[in-house]
């Protein structure tokens, strides 16, 4: 699995519950376009999945007070808890789209990144 599994996040003695995902995607030359419908249409699956609060795909914009560096294309995402993030990941529609674009040589994306977060303090 791309995505792989998570380790236990314990903090404060307890286990974290919100996990925020930012994946991030460089698209080929000439291919920006068809990535981000590409990953549009994973939206309505996505949302109606249990545990998915939030699961948008942003494009980068330029703004003079966020002049830092990343992937043109990133969805933002929050998931109720590790199981249904880690559910989310192994969907097939979800490892399709890793196997088709991400890996394959003949896919959409040049480079991705995908990064996992919690909101409590350690």
């Amino acid at each position: 699995m791309v995505l792989g599994k998570l380790d236990n996040f314990i903090i404060r003695g307890k286990m974290s519950k919100k996990i925020y995902c930012i994946a991030s995607f460089e698209a080929k030359d000439g291919k920006e376009k068809e990535l981000f419908e590409v990953l549009q249409s994973l939206e309505p699956k996505t949302t109606r999945e249990d545990g998915c609060i939030q699961y948008v795909v942003t494009k980068k914009m330029a703004h003079p007070n966020a002049i830092g560096h990343s992937f043109p294309i990133v969805f933002n995402e929050i998931w109720e808890s590790k199981e249904a993030f880690e559910l989310h990941c192994n969907k097939p529609y979800i490892t399709n789209f890793f196997q088709n674009h991400c890996i394959n040589s003949d896919g959409l994306v040049k480079d991705f990144n995908v990064c996992v977060y919690t909101d409590e303090i350690n």
